[in-house]
């Protein structure tokens, strides 16, 4: 078995009026992938924070976050898909502005890859168990 790498990950929570920003991939089903928040990989050298609001914008085509606060660090070992542990530094992000209940997007990866489409909206917090690879860990510190 390869030996696991640990990377480490990112995620956000944007919370507006009890609701969740989340998005799903486009090009696959919900059965491959499920529904996700924003994240992603820290570049080498990046603040956590920063990379929040990167991976944030990036993920939805939307700008006007802020960060609110760290809420916390968990380890997930995301095997067998990759035998790779992940570092989660998860953030609650504030938007500001106006968005769509729902809207497409598209990542664009520094133009190194095809770009990754996404169809982005809203979702109660009281359904964030739907999300996928425990990725709503640590939505009961919104609430602290």
């Amino acid at each position: 078995m390869p030996e696991k790498v640990i990377t480490n990950k990112v995620l956000c929570y944007v919370v507006r009026e009890g609701r969740l920003l989340v998005f799903r991939h486009t090009d696959f089903s919900y059965e491959e992938v499920g529904i996700q928040v924003p994240g992603g990989s820290l570049r080498p050298g990046e603040d956590p924070a920063d990379a929040a609001l990167r991976e944030a914008r990036e993920e939805t085509g939307l700008t006007g976050f802020s960060v609110v606060r760290k809420l916390g660090e968990v380890e997930y070992d995301i095997s067998p898909l990759r035998f790779e542990i992940q570092r989660r530094h998860i953030f609650e992000l504030a938007l500001h502005g106006t968005t769509p209940e729902r809207w497409a997007s598209q990542e664009d990866h520094d133009g190194e890859q095809e770009p990754t489409r996404f169809e982005c909206f809203w979702i109660p917090l009281r359904a964030v168990h739907v999300l996928q690879s425990g990725q709503g860990v640590l939505v009961g510190r919104l609430f602290d």
